[in-house]
């Protein structure tokens, strides 16, 4: 069995630290350097050859920490590696998965392309926007589910009159996942856009009286939906309102929209690290999950124990 070495690219230096250490190794010693034009090189500074080779880096911002996750791909097999692993927490471009108009890309499958043209044998992930994503690879995917991470929280909650929700139509099977877990009801907030990251309105489907809600999503961007949704199933009666997402994108003036809004919580995770803090936003780590995994993977036993 070829040694396992861990490294983390720029925008994933302290998570890759922790799945570094949950795993039981220390994280490898890699350099990026920059030409004066922004240019990036990055290089191994140790011997990777023979080795099963996990590099960590989440694409977002994604057009630099994409490119610096391909060239890491092709030094580690130009570095002669066994096997070289993508560990990208957060898939950047995963929302762009189809043609929703004419004449537009569908950038999931290019960054498939590339991450495979690079060099990868295998990829491992969490909560994609789109399932159907993991079809757009040639090489074997993991796929896992930040409910490993969520319903362990939620236990801790203890809230006696629970009821989950979705933000939006798309959202229904992975609330309908936790409400069928924790044997409660769901609910849907129907919305419809102007454009992109700006609602036009929004109903919602269902009763909330007097219930504790839980907004579930995979990730928030700007945090409009799950600002509005908050509003508007507080005004319908709801006693209070959370959310739990995996990817705390926060772009834009998502910090200030949940700092003013009916949200109580805003439950994320680490797979993005947060640009400031925020009295509402609880930030819990996927360190162990994909600790975990990358055990199975090196150990060639199976990841449906990291299931819930």
């Amino acid at each position: 069995m070829s040694e396992v070495k861990i490294f983390a690219g720029t925008n994933s230096q302290k998570l890759g630290e922790k799945i570094a250490k949950s795993y039981g190794k220390r994280l490898g010693e890699l350099t990026l350097s920059k030409f004066s034009d922004g240019e990036l090189s990055p290089s191994f500074d140790e011997s990777i050859r023979g080795c099963t080779v996990f590099l960590v880096q989440s694409t977002t911002p994604p057009s630099d920490n994409l490119l610096e996750l391909c060239l890491m791909i092709d030094a580690a097999k130009r570095a002669s590696a066994y096997k070289v692993c993508a560990v990208i927490p957060y898939f950047g471009y995963a929302r762009q998965d189809r043609k929703d108009r004419p004449r537009v890309s569908i950038a999931a499958k290019l960054i498939a392309n590339m991450l495979t043209s690079a060099g990868a044998d295998r990829i491992m992930t969490c909560d994609l926007h789109a399932g159907q994503i993991q079809g757009f690879f040639d090489i074997p995917l993991d796929h896992l589910n930040g409910s490993a991470i969520f319903v362990p929280y939620l236990n801790s909650l203890r809230l006696e009159n629970m009821i989950f929700a979705a933000p939006d139509v798309g959202g229904v099977a992975r609330a309908r996942a936790y409400a069928k877990h924790f044997e409660v009801e769901m609910v849907v907030c129907d919305k419809h856009r102007k454009r992109a990251n700006e609602i036009a309105s929004m109903q919602v489907i269902g009763d909330v009286e007097g219930k504790d809600v839980i907004l579930v999503d995979d990730l928030v961007d700007t945090a409009g939906t799950l600002c509005k949704a908050a509003e508007i199933l507080i005004e319908k009666g709801a006693t209070s309102v959370r959310a739990i997402a995996t990817h705390g994108v926060l772009s834009g003036k998502a910090y200030e929209n949940i700092e003013n809004s009916k949200l109580l919580e805003l439950v994320i995770t680490d797979t993005i690290s947060m640009k400031q803090s925020s009295s509402k936003i609880r930030a819990l780590t996927v360190a162990e999950l994909f600790g975990k995994a990358i055990h199975a993977v090196t150990g060639n036993t199976s990841i449906s124990s990291l299931f819930i």
